[in-house]
C-alpha cells in the first residue's frame, strides 16, 4: 500500500519529527494527533482499528512520560511534540 494515497487524512506538514514509542525512536508527521501518526507508521493496522478517532472509546489511550511521572492521553486528541516520550500503548494500538 503506497502513503502517497492516503496523504490527504494527514494535517499538512511540512517535516517529520523524531519521538520514541516503547523505546524505539521513530519519525512521524508533525502538526498531527499521535493517532493519526500511528497511522503514518502502520496505515493498515490503525486504519482498520477498532477507533473512533473522536476519544469516546479510549481504544487509543497512551501513557507519556512527562518529567518522573506518567501521564495517560487519548492518542486521537493529543498533538505529536517532538522528542515525546510513549512508554505504553493500548493493546488496541497495533505498530
Amino acid at each position: 500500500m503506497n502513503l502517497d494515497d492516503y496523504k490527504d487524512i494527514f494535517e499538512p506538514f511540512e517535516k517529520l519529527v523524531e519521538i520514541e514509542i516503547c523505546g524505539t525512536r521513530r519519525e512521524v508527521p508533525e502538526n498531527n494527533s499521535l493517532l493519526r501518526c500511528f497511522q503514518f507508521l502502520s496505515i493498515e493496522t490503525i486504519s482498520y482499528g477498532d477507533f473512533c478517532w473522536n476519544g469516546d472509546c479510549l481504544n487509543c489511550q497512551v501513557w507519556i512520560k512527562n518529567g518522573e511521572k506518567e501521564k495517560s492521553a487519548l492518542s486521537c486528541r493529543t498533538k505529536v511534540e517532538e522528542g515525546m516520550k510513549i512508554i505504553r500503548l493500548n493493546h488496541e494500538i497495533k505498530l
